[in-house]
């Protein structure tokens, strides 16, 4: 299966630039909509930086065709001939709900409805969509050009054909998908989160530096990066917000520690601010 010949993103900040960057790269047409002018240029921006870097890798991609095929701006009417809409607004249940209905509003029957939601439920949000059964999350992982996995989160009314065709545009992208049925935080939040948090528990205990529990991970457990990096590089932000969100489904073994809300409250997101677990220059930023 090709990739979708036309594909809407809702929001332009990083998740959604790289998520349109993908698309490109694998010959979709792809619009972004944005709340405003301003925000739509400086996603356009985001997008044609990225594709800057992948032709930088990559001499023998098509520049000029690849920003060709890039719309941003602010109707979501751009979304009527889509195959494929994904929602990757950040993540605030009230905000996704509002990116969802407008974008449903304005697409064919036939087209597939995705949220890049990391922890809310998919089937929640399905109890407003007029069109459940092509309604499914599709969980990309940032940064997106880096990443392998995309996660397909499968609802209670999601029918096996739009999963199936997901699935098989998932791997256009050059990504493996994983499938896996709605429940907080899916699989790699639920297993990502914990272990960031439990990192930031022992940080704030002072049992080693934020470096030393990192290698811990990555000398003693392989893992390509340690938590508290990947928690500077998803956002402490964001990941606070997720924290919450299983607290209130799973339990107090997901609240969020002390540390982690001093540090969002003071500003310090991670890479995206420049300072989090670790400072950031404009190079690794």
């Amino acid at each position: 299966m090709d990739a979708p010949a036309h594909v809407g993103v809702v929001g332009g900040g990083r998740m959604g630039a790289g998520i349109a960057h993908a698309f490109l790269l694998a010959g979709s047409r792809v619009s972004v909509v944005e709340r405003d002018s301003a925000s739509a240029d400086a996603a356009a921006e985001r997008v044609h930086d990225s594709i800057r870097r992948s032709v930088d890798r990559d001499p023998l991609l098509d520049e000029p065709a690849l920003r060709a095929r890039l719309t941003c701006g602010t109707e979501i009417a751009e979304f009527s001939e889509c195959a494929l809409v994904v929602e990757a607004v950040p993540e605030d249940r009230a905000l996704k709900e509002e990116a969802l209905s407008r974008a449903e509003g304005a697409m064919h029957d036939g087209a597939i409805l995705a949220s890049n939601t990391s922890s809310i439920s998919i089937d929640d949000l399905a109890t407003s969509r007029a069109r459940p059964e092509t309604f499914l999350g599709l969980h990309f992982f940032n940064p997106v050009p880096a990443s392998a996995l995309v996660e397909i989160v499968r609802g209670s009314a999601t029918r096996a054909d739009v999963v199936e065709t997901a699935h098989a545009w998932v791997q256009t992208l050059g990504k493996s998908p994983i499938v896996v049925r709605d429940s907080p935080g899916f699989a790699s939040s639920r297993l990502g989160v914990m272990l960031g948090l439990e990192a930031i528990r022992m940080l704030e205990e002072g049992v080693a530096s934020a470096a030393d529990i990192d290698a811990a991970m990555t000398l003693g457990y392989r893992h390509p990066t340690g938590p508290l990096r990947t928690t500077d590089i998803v956002g402490l932000d964001v990941r606070l917000g997720i924290a919450e969100e299983l607290a209130a489904t799973l339990g107090p073994r997901f609240e969020p520690p002390a540390l982690l809300r001093a540090m969002v409250a003071d500003g310090k997101l991670g890479r995206k601010s420049g300072e989090g677990f670790y400072r950031w220059n404009e190079e690794t930023r």
